[in-house]
């Protein structure tokens, strides 16, 4: 007992809330099919979770679809080539985890014989699951009474409690609270009513207090001040990053592409040759020997950590001509939405400016 009311309480209220009002999500086994005996696929659980990681769900569910359709069971996507997921994830962004993705299906499949560990150690022990993914799908998947801890967690939880420390300090605290409530029974559920209570309900901006099922036994909307919580610190202001791209073409249609290093930012990724991304002014590293032209044309792109200022350069050769570096693919086979996001910013950007346009 805390707070005035049990630690039972959430989940006694949460549970039914969550029968009548569960999201319908293309990777989630709803209420009604749990209760007719349907279990969740850990392959399904384990790909959404991946995907969702600073993604929103709206954004997340056609890569969802297609992945599925495309490779259906975990076995399957481990036997993909890399270039084949890396250019259906993007887009998606945060391509360290399509990476990740890759090696852990591979690790499943070589390791475990295609099927998921069942518990959070053993999930952790695969490459690219830290601590939220583990308990997301040992709860979600299999059930297990995991804390599972996203921003719509800490949220609901800094309201209910009042917790006024600020992010990313509270974490430990709120941690400590989503573990005591985890209740034993429907656990899985309980991890998905939370979040979708924050998700619709407990929302960061003007949340809909007075049909939350919790509304009873939060102390911050007793005290006047959920829309404020949970509070967090300062940011530090992002550094703006600079950077030149080369689009090349050949009279053929053919484009010159370069895969990116697996370590890094955009790791494994096509993308246009360019220059290293830092503060300080770029030098010129032309991929090819060409009559650049320079259209006065920039891409603006905001990474997690930095902002970017990507200015074009653009030249059109003739078919025998060699590049220094990366490779010409062909423009029938040329897919811009293969791209990472940045990349087809360049490119659209660049389409109506080449020098003979």
């Amino acid at each position: 007992m805390r707070d005035g009311f049990s630690d039972r309480a959430p989940a006694a209220a949460l549970l039914p809330w969550y029968d009548r009002h569960a999201r319908a999500l293309p990777w989630r086994t709803g209420p009604e099919a749990l209760a007719a005996g349907e279990r969740p696929d850990p392959y399904r659980v384990w790909l959404s979770e991946i995907m969702l990681q600073q993604t929103t769900v709206a954004a997340v569910k056609d890569y969802f679809r297609r992945f599925t359709d495309r490779w259906p069971t975990v076995t399957a996507l481990a036997g993909a080539e890399d270039a084949a997921v890396m250019a259906e994830w993007a887009g998606l962004g945060y391509y360290a985890r399509a990476r990740n993705l890759l090696k852990c299906a591979r690790a499943v499949a070589a390791d475990h014989g295609g099927v998921f560990p069942d518990t959070e150690d053993g999930l952790r022990a695969l490459p690219g699951i830290g601590p939220y993914t583990a308990a997301a799908v040992a709860a979600i998947a299999f059930d297990r009474p995991a804390a599972v801890m996203d921003g719509n967690v800490e949220r609901v939880l800094a309201r209910v409690f009042a917790v006024q420390t600020p992010l990313p300090a509270a974490k430990p605290e709120l941690r400590a609270l989503a573990e005591r409530l985890t209740p034993a029974t429907r656990p899985g559920c309980y991890a998905q009513a939370v979040m979708d209570l924050g998700a619709t309900v407990c929302t960061p901006k003007s949340p809909a207090c007075g049909i939350c099922p919790l509304m009873g036994m939060c102390r911050a909307r007793a005290l006047g001040i959920a829309a404020e919580l949970p509070r967090k610190a300062p940011k530090k202001a992002k550094p703006t990053r600079q950077g030149i791209a080369y689009l090349v073409r050949r009279t053929d249609g053919a484009v010159l592409l370069e895969t990116r290093p697996d370590s890094g930012l955009l790791g494994g990724m096509l993308g246009w040759p360019g220059t290293v991304w830092a503060e300080d002014a770029p030098q010129e590293a032309a991929p090819i020997d060409a009559a650049w032209h320079d259209p006065g044309l920039e891409v603006r792109h905001t990474f997690t950590h930095f902002h970017l200022r990507l200015a074009l350069r653009l030249a059109t050769v003739p078919p025998d001509a060699t590049p220094e570096r990366g490779e010409f693919h062909p423009r029938a086979t040329f897919r811009p939405a293969s791209l990472p996001t940045v990349m087809r910013k360049a490119w659209d950007i660049a389409s109506g400016a080449w020098p003979e346009d």
